[in-house]
C-alpha cells in the first residue's frame, strides 16, 4: 500500500473535512432526499434527483478522504534537518532569466496548493529540488519548459494552511 506523507496540519485539515461530510453534510442531504421523496412522482422530481446526486458526490468524497487518511504518514518537518531541501522545507528561489522570486513549502500531495505556496513533494519542481542546498543552481524541466533557478534559501517555517 502506498503511503501518503503529510504534515500534522494537513492531516487535521483532511480529518476535519471528513468529519464535516460524515456528520453534517451527509445527514442534511439524507433529510433533503427523504423530504423530496415525499413530494410524489420521482421521475419528474428535480429536488429528489438533485439530492440523490449530491448524496452520491458526498459518499465518493467520504470514500476518497478515507482512503487518503488510511495511507497517511504524518511527518513533523520541524524535526528534519533543512540544510538541504527535504519534505517540509520552505525554499526561496529566483528564476535566473527573469529575476522573478518564488517562495514554496514542500508538503504532501493532498496539502499542496500552489496559490498558497504549497507544492507537493511529488511535483516536477519539488522532485528536482530535493537534496539541493542554498546557492545551488537548478535546471528544472517543468510542464512549461526548462527553467533555471538559483536556490536563495532553504529552511523550515511553520505552515499556515
Amino acid at each position: 500500500m502506498d503511503k501518503e506523507p503529510m504534515t500534522n496540519i494537513g492531516y487535521k485539515k483532511i480529518t476535519g473535512e471528513l468529519t464535516f461530510l460524515k456528520f453534517e453534510e451527509r445527514p442534511e442531504t439524507v433529510i433533503a432526499l427523504d423530504e423530496a421523496r415525499q413530494l410524489g412522482d420521482l421521475k419528474e422530481n428535480a429536488e429528489y434527483h438533485a439530492a440523490k446526486e449530491k448524496l452520491a458526490i458526498i459518499d465518493s468524497q467520504i470514500a476518497e478522504l478515507g482512503a487518503v487518511i488510511s495511507k497517511a504518514v504524518i511527518i513533523d518537518p520541524s524535526t528534519l534537518p533543512h540544510s538541504r531541501v527535504s519534505f517540509g522545507s520552505t525554499i526561496e528561489l529566483v528564476d535566473v532569466n527573469t529575476d522573478e522570486e518564488f517562495k514554496y513549502s514542500i508538503v504532501g500531495g493532498v496539502e499542496s496548493n500552489a496559490e498558497k505556496g504549497l507544492i507537493s513533494f511529488n511535483s516536477p519542481l519539488a522532485k528536482q529540488l530535493l537534496g539541493k542546498e542554498e546557492g545551488d543552481e537548478v535546471k528544472a524541466t517543468l510542464p512549461g519548459g526548462m527553467k533555471t533557478y538559483e536556490l536563495l534559501s532553504v529552511g523550515y517555517e511553520e505552515l499556515k494552511i
